[in-house]
């Protein structure tokens, strides 16, 4: 069960309205096919993908919930509705219009196309940059987060990645499950075991590594996330 703040309709006309207003092109109608059934399809998508956040704002009295005022939230439903407009229906206006008023919005720069997977957090949002990296489940990232590409190489993350602010990810980087990247952590062109905590030391600024048995993302999730590879 999903409890909403609005009705998807009343959802679905407060989307239309913050798009005809930062984009008063006239070319979207309220009623398009493209435009309606891709709210249902980000909604199934956007419950799935709260159904595993543990945060208590994600749940209400048992219950999954998606307010949109919360604006993590709306975050996640804004980007899974581009991506819907974009690989159900092949609309790069809509999509491109949606990936800018996440944007603008929320500053999280994530375009339509990029390969988030079915199940992941942004915290706070403002100054985001996810490109088009390999991300899998699970993955977790604060404000001021950057995954980029170095001379056209993205990384590749493995489950239950975790970055907290202002840390990044460039370049020709595998990293593999359970990995943490600490607070202004800079990992470029660096590959990095599974269970890991990559973290930047305050006093000297040098970066160093450590094992770890507990990885930060599993404090977000209220499943075990599955690092052997198994299915939920």
């Amino acid at each position: 069960m999903f409890k909403l703040t609005l009705t998807v309709d009343e959802l679905q006309s407060y989307v239309f309205h913050q798009l005809n207003h930062f984009f008063p092109d006239k070319r979207l109608s309220l009623t398009e096919k493209r435009f309606s059934q891709s709210i249902y399809q980000a909604l199934e998508r956007t419950e799935y993908c709260f159904q595993h956040i543990a945060l208590k704002s994600f749940h209400h009295e048992g219950t999954t919930f998606f307010s949109h005022l919360h604006s993590d939230q709306y975050t996640l439903f804004l980007w899974f509705l581009s991506n819907s407009a974009w690989k159900v229906y092949e609309d790069t206006e809509v999509a491109s219009k949606l990936f800018y008023l996440n944007k603008t919005l929320n500053g999280v720069i994530c375009m339509y196309d990029a390969g988030m997977p079915d199940i992941f957090l942004i915290v706070h949002g403002g100054g985001v940059v996810l490109g088009k990296a390999s991300y899998s489940d699970f993955f977790v990232c604060y404000q001021g987060c950057t995954v980029g590409a170095i001379n056209g190489v993205y990384p590749v993350l493995g489950k239950g990645v975790a970055m907290a602010p202002q840390s990044s990810i460039v370049g020709n980087c595998t990293i593999g499950n359970g990995v943490t990247i600490g607070n202004q952590s800079l990992l470029r062109n660096t590959h990095l075991s599974s269970g890991s905590l990559y973290y930047r030391h305050t006093e000297t600024g040098q970066h160093h590594i450590q094992p770890t048995d507990k990885p930060w993302a599993q404090s977000f999730f209220n499943v075990p996330i599955p690092f052997s590879g198994e299915d939920l």
